[in-house]
């Protein structure tokens, strides 16, 4: 089960059940906190869902939730389980495949300006990185998970080998090479599965239409520009510059459970699909420049909100646009969300499409590549959807 289903299982049944508490006090008698204004937003279903950190499930949360009736930002629990430090303010996180939607914005860039055609073919741009014969595979089935490209696997997925292999060092066409030796997932464009393996040749075709690496793009073309002064690409660098909150991963070790720090790590496995590093307030900044036409012009911005007309290899339909997430609410409305998880950190955004309703979280699950969602996520996913 993917994050996003165990997303959405825990959002729909919290979004029918919830009971809001009472409203807050008014906006006067509240402090401002990051820019925040919490106006008559009730914030007490917030602060319960995040509140009781550090236990067992996760060591420290970071909420906002922006409503037309106000905004919240707040935290709970330690920058790391030495110093019970409380985390601190505008701390940093691992935002995993949030990062797609950071991509799929450059790749869209690059399209408008006449840079690439999103029917443009991996073999054309990227002569040799598929073997011959192999079907066409499009930069619009890159973003849409369309394509069939199978990804990579790491040689073992158990918790010990990662461990051991953290810092290894992994280059785009090495994991290209590593997942091309599991069958073709189906035929390009007639099915959806999401997977990692588009967006790592899309950071590879955004390298070789700029001329610049992928971290230099994502300053260049989006940080810089929106002021994100927390949001980088790290590459080889397997630590978190400035400040955050430690990531911990649960390891059972003869019959008993220890929480292995985490937080330095080499994101090299996922680069363009899961690698960013960023924080509340940036990814705020960015969803909504994003949402606004701010970020990827007029012309190219419906790709990031329409489904193609496939099913997904489940036979469900397409859930997946270009970097996004269409999650229907019961009321029919959609919220276009992105979730992300590596080892130590959960991580999601999500909005509506006007951008009236958003919300950014980070929590530092201690099994966030877990099968089962966060006790902490879920109740952060309950008490934000019942504010919609």
């Amino acid at each position: 089960m993917t994050i996003l289903h165990r997303v959405a299982a825990a959002g729909l049944a919290f979004a029918v059940t919830l009971t809001l508490a009472p409203p807050a006090r008014a906006a006067s008698a509240l402090p401002v906190v990051d820019g925040c204004r919490p106006g008559t937003l009730p914030t007490g279903p917030l602060r319960e869902a995040i509140g009781g950190l550090p236990d067992a499930d996760a060591t420290s949360a970071q909420v906002r939730v922006i409503t037309p009736a106000g905004c919240w930002t707040g935290s709970s629990g330690v920058r790391d389980l030495r110093s019970q430090a409380p985390v601190p303010p505008h701390a940093r996180f691992r935002v995993g495949s949030v990062t797609k939607v950071f991509t799929a914005a450059v790749v869209l860039q690059l399209a408008a300006e006449d840079r690439i055609e999103l029917d443009d073919t991996v073999q054309q741009l990227l002569p040799g990185l598929l073997p011959a014969g192999y079907p066409a595979v499009t930069v619009r089935q890159l973003l849409n998970h369309t394509s069939g490209l199978p990804s990579a696997s790491p040689p073992d997925e158990g918790i010990d080998w990662q461990l051991a292999h953290r810092y290894d060092r992994w280059s785009p066409e090495q994991l290209v090479r590593l997942g091309l030796r599991n069958p073709r997932e189906f035929e390009p464009g007639s099915r959806q599965r999401y997977t990692n393996a588009g967006y790592i040749v899309a950071g590879m075709l955004i390298e070789k239409v700029t001329g610049h690496s992928y971290a230099q793009e994502i300053q260049r073309r989006i940080a810089r520009p929106l002021g994100l002064h927390e949001t980088y690409a790290p590459g080889d660098d397997p630590r978190i510059r400035g400040p955050h909150a430690h990531g911990y991963q649960a390891v059972v070790r003869d019959g008993r459970t220890e929480l292995v720090d985490a937080t330095v790590w080499s994101q090299t496995f996922t680069p363009a699909a899961g690698n960013l590093i960023s924080s509340l307030a940036d990814l705020d900044s960015f969803m909504t420049a994003l949402f606004a036409g701010r970020v990827v012009p007029a012309a190219q911005l419906p790709e990031m909100f329409t489904l193609p007309a496939v099913h997904d290899v489940s036979g469900g339909p397409a859930r997946y646009s270009a970097g996004l997430t269409a999650y229907p609410l019961p009321a029919g409305e959609i919220l276009w969300i992105k979730t992300g998880s590596r080892y130590g950190y959960l991580a999601a955004v999500a909005a509506t499409r006007d951008g009236r309703f958003r919300v950014e979280y980070s929590i530092t699950g201690t099994d966030a590549k877990g099968e089962e969602l966060s006790r902490t996520a879920e109740r952060v996913i309950g008490a934000a959807l019942g504010l919609l």
